[in-house]
C-alpha cells in the first residue's frame, strides 16, 4: 500500500511540476524592443506585473542588464546618422502618421494602461490625450526648427543661428502614467532628429512596447526608438554610457537628484522632475461648490498617483468648517471600483507595496494628532478582495510640522490646514521644499494676480484644480520639484533636445584682408 501511494504520489507531483511549467511559459513574458522589433534580453532576472484591481500577477517583466541597455544605445547611435539628416518635413510626416495610429489604437492603449495601473478608464483616456497633444505639437518641428538670421551684421557680415540634434536621448519614466509622460519626451525629441531610449516603469511597461510598435508602423526607422525596461541596473547604463547626450526623468525626488548628480557628472545634457506637495488655496469668498469639485478630482483621481495631485488644502479665514463639511461628505460617496467599470470614479493603487505605504501614512497623520475626519483605509469591494485597494482620505487641522503635511504621499489623502489669512497662506506655500503646482480659488481679481505673481511654484491655477500646461507651454516646478534649467514639452523641450549652433560669414570677392588682432567688431 505505501508503494502504491509513492507511485501516486510521485505521479501528482510530475503533474504538478508539467503544470507550473506550463503555466510559467504561458505567463506573458514583457521584452525590449530595440532595432524595430521585440528584443530578448541576456539578463535572466525579471520583475512581476500585476493587475492592480484583482491583485493577480498578469505579466512577467525582463529586467534589462548593462549589455542590452548598450546595445540599444549602438543601435540607436548608428540609426542617428540617417534620421537626423532627413529633413524636418520628413521626420514630421512620421510624426503625423504616429498621431493617427495612437487616435486608431486608443482603446487599446487605455486599456493596456487600466491593466496595468489600475486608473479608471476615464481618467486613462485622459492621460493619453494630454500625450497626444505632444505629438501635435511635434507635428510642427519644421515651424519650431526656424533659426535666425540677421543680415549685415558688419559691412558684409551676415550672422545666423540654427538648432541641430544633439545624438542618441534617454527618458526615464513613472508608473503613474505609462502614456502621457513617455510622450512628453520621445516624440519631441525624434522629430527634432535624436534618436531615443525609453526606460519605462517595470511596474506597467506594456504600453511602451505598444507605443514603439505603433511609432514602427508609422514608418520610423528602425533603431531609431528603443524600448528597454529595466530597474536600478538599466537606468546606471544609461547614465553612464558615453553615447548617451541627453536624459529626461520624472519621478521621485531622491532618484531626480540622483539622475540629475550622474547625469551631470558624465557629461549629460539632464532634466529631473521630482516630487511635489501641492496646495490649493481656499479664499473665503470663493464659489465654495467649485472649489469642492476641483478639490475632489485633483486629490482623489487615479487615486492621488499624480505629480500634479492636490493634496494638501489650505483654508483661508472662517472657510475651514464649511469646506471640511462639504468635502467630507463627497468623499464618503466616492465611488471605488476596478478601472474597467465606467462607473468607477477612483481606482486601486498600483501595487500593494504601494498600498502598505500609503495606507503607513495615514496611520501616521492619526497618530501625529491630525484629525481623520474620513478613513478608507479598511475598504472591501466584493469580487476584488486581492486588490489594491483603500477608499478616499480626509485628514482637518494639519499643522506643517506633521509628515504627512511635509512628505509626498501619492495616494488618495487630502489633508487639510487652516490659517489665518492670504499673506500666511502665500508664506505656507512658499516655504515648502516642492514647488510643482498649486491653485487658489477666489473671486478677487486683485488676490489671483498677487498669488500668481509672488507664488514661488512653477505652474499656478486661479480657479483651476490641476493646472497642468497645455502641450505649446511646458511642464516643470521649481526648487526640489525640477533638477535641471529647463522645463518639458513645448518650446523648452525643443531647446532641451536641440543645440544651438551660430555661423557668422563674410564672402569677400578678390579683397586682400589685413591681419587684425583686436576682437572683432560690428564695423
Amino acid at each position: 500500500i505505501q508503494q502504491k501511494l509513492l507511485v501516486q504520489l510521485k505521479k501528482c507531483l510530475q503533474q504538478a511540476r508539467s503544470l507550473i511549467k506550463s503555466f510559467q511559459e504561458e505567463m506573458n513574458l514583457i521584452e525590449h524592443f530595440i532595432d524595430g522589433k521585440i528584443t530578448k534580453g541576456s539578463s535572466k532576472k525579471t520583475s512581476k506585473v500585476f493587475n492592480p484591481a484583482t491583485g493577480e500577477q498578469s505579466a512577467e517583466v525582463n529586467l534589462a542588464s548593462k549589455a542590452d541597455v548598450d546595445l540599444a544605445v549602438q543601435k540607436a547611435k548608428r540609426a542617428f546618422i540617417d534620421w537626423s539628416r532627413k529633413p524636418p518635413a520628413q521626420r514630421a510626416r512620421v510624426v503625423f502618421k504616429f498621431k493617427e495610429l495612437i487616435e486608431k489604437n486608443s482603446d487599446e492603449i487605455v486599456k493596456l494602461i487600466v491593466s496595468e495601473h489600475g486608473k479608471v478608464y476615464a481618467d486613462a483616456m485622459g492621460s493619453l490625450t494630454r500625450g497626444l497633444e505632444v505629438v501635435e505639437f511635434a507635428c510642427g518641428i519644421p515651424h519650431l526648427l526656424k533659426g535666425e538670421f540677421s543680415e549685415n551684421v558688419g559691412t558684409d557680415v551676415d550672422s545666423w543661428s540654427i538648432r541641430q540634434p544633439l545624438g542618441v536621448c534617454a527618458g526615464i519614466t513613472p508608473f503613474n502614467f505609462p502614456a502621457m509622460v513617455p510622450l512628453w519626451m520621445f516624440p519631441i525629441a525624434i522629430a527634432c532628429g535624436n534618436t531615443f531610449i525609453l526606460k519605462p516603469s517595470e511596474k506597467d511597461p506594456s504600453c511602451s512596447i505598444k507605443l514603439a510598435q505603433l511609432f514602427k508602423e508609422a514608418g520610423l526607422p528602425d533603431g531609431v526608438f528603443n524600448v528597454v525596461n529595466g530597474d536600478k541596473e538599466a537606468v546606471d547604463a544609461l547614465l553612464t554610457n558615453k553615447d548617451v547626450a541627453a536624459i529626461s526623468f520624472v519621478g521621485s525626488t531622491p532618484i531626480a537628484k540622483y539622475i540629475y548628480e550622474n547625469a551631470a557628472k558624465n557629461e549629460k545634457r539632464v532634466q529631473a522632475l521630482g516630487g511635489a506637495k501641492n496646495h490649493c488655496v481656499v479664499m473665503p469668498d470663493c464659489d465654495l461648490d467649485q472649489a469642492v469639485n476641483g478639490l475632489m478630482g485633483a486629490a482623489y483621481g487615479s487615486a492621488g498617483e499624480r505629480c500634479m495631485a492636490q493634496s494638501v488644502a489650505v483654508a483661508v479665514g472662517k472657510v475651514g468648517d464649511q469646506l471640511v463639511n462639504k468635502l467630507s461628505k463627497k468623499v464618503e460617496a466616492l465611488k471605488v471600483g476596478p478601472g474597467s467599470d465606467k462607473s468607477s470614479e477612483m481606482g486601486p493603487l498600483v501595487t500593494k507595496e504601494h498600498l502598505e505605504k500609503v495606507k503607513g501614512y495615514v496611520d501616521l497623520g492619526v497618530k501625529e494628532g491630525a484629525k481623520l475626519v474620513v478613513d478608507g483605509r479598511n475598504i472591501k469591494l466584493q469580487g476584488f478582495e486581492k486588490g489594491f485597494f483603500i477608499g478616499g482620505c480626509l485628514f482637518d487641522h494639519v499643522e506643517k510640522n506633521m509628515k504627512i503635511y511635509k512628505e509626498e504621499i501619492f495616494g488618495p489623502v487630502l489633508s487639510v490646514v487652516r490659517v489665518k489669512d492670504f499673506k500666511s497662506a502665500l508664506n505656507l506655500v512658499n516655504d515648502h521644499e516642492f514647488g510643482n503646482g498649486t491653485s487658489i480659488y477666489t473671486r478677487d481679481g486683485d488676490v489671483g494676480r498677487t498669488f500668481a505673481s509672488k507664488i514661488k511654484i512653477g505652474m499656478v491655477g486661479i480657479n483651476i484644480p490641476i493646472p497642468v500646461p497645455v502641450a505649446f507651454h511646458s511642464f516643470g516646478g521649481w526648487k526640489r520639484s525640477l533638477f535641471g534649467d529647463q522645463h518639458m514639452h513645448g518650446n523648452e523641450g525643443v531647446r532641451f533636445y536641440t543645440k544651438l549652433k551660430t555661423i557668422t560669414s563674410r564672402w569677400p570677392s578678390g579683397i586682400r584682408l589685413d591681419p587684425e588682432f583686436v576682437m572683432p567688431t560690428m564695423k
